[in-house]
């Protein structure tokens, strides 16, 4: 069954081009594509997507606000973000509204897809670049932060530390020789734990709180 995307952009050239690139990969379709999130939770209603392609500088109502208003319904729905700039206080805007990756809108097509793909699996993905401010940015923080103990279980534990890694869900499952539910079962134990409600959240707080 074809994977079902959603795009939000107000540049109506790149929506066509993602829409094609969307229609001619093998396993994608889009379901859905608008200029900003003014009605975004009715055209997540009727488009009914699998992952949700959010820009995030857009006019009336913004990438960011529009992650927030899709997490009052649709907790679990998959949220990539797309921006031209590597914009610090946007990008953890991202993070604690629950976005579940954050690439860059320069971004080659196929690492694209392959970057909606690692979003569907269970992944966090980000671009190199992102990757060390989000880095940088714990490490600022960390020493501001008290020690906890989430009492995380040895399990949950290296699944948090293979999430960190960058691996999927899939790729979780088999290198813990469990299956795909028992990782997704796993994984909502650590987010309840840590008060997180994203991979994002979840690695970013790993290495914050040296957790792993």
């Amino acid at each position: 069954m074809d994977k079902r995307i959603v795009i939000f952009d107000d540049n109506i050239k790149r929506r066509e081009s993602l829409e094609m690139l969307i229609d001619l990969s093998d396993d994608m379709i889009c379901v859905g594509s608008f200029p900003d999130c003014s009605n975004v939770l009715n055209n997540i209603d009727k488009s009914e997507p699998d992952l949700v392609l959010m820009d995030i500088d857009m006019p009336n109502v913004n990438g960011i606000e529009g992650v927030t208003i899709i997490r009052t319904k649709y907790p679990h729905l998959k949220i990539l973000m797309q921006t031209v700039f590597e914009d610090d206080e946007k990008l953890f805007a991202c993070i604690r509204a629950g976005a579940d990756g954050y690439i860059l809108k320069k971004t080659q097509p196929l690492e694209l897809l392959d970057a909606i793909n690692e979003a569907l699996e269970g992944g966090a993905p980000m671009t190199p670049s992102i990757a060390r401010q989000v880095l940088r940015f714990v490490g600022s923080t960390e020493n501001k932060q008290k020690s906890e103990d989430f009492k995380l279980t040895a399990r949950e534990t290296e699944i948090l530390s293979l999430l960190v890694q960058g691996l999927s869900y899939k790729m979780i499952a088999s290198r813990c020789f469990v299956s795909l539910p028992t990782v997704n079962s796993h994984v909502q134990h650590i987010y309840e734990k840590l008060q997180v409600n994203s991979a994002v959240e979840a690695v970013t707080k790993a290495i914050g709180n040296k957790i792993v």
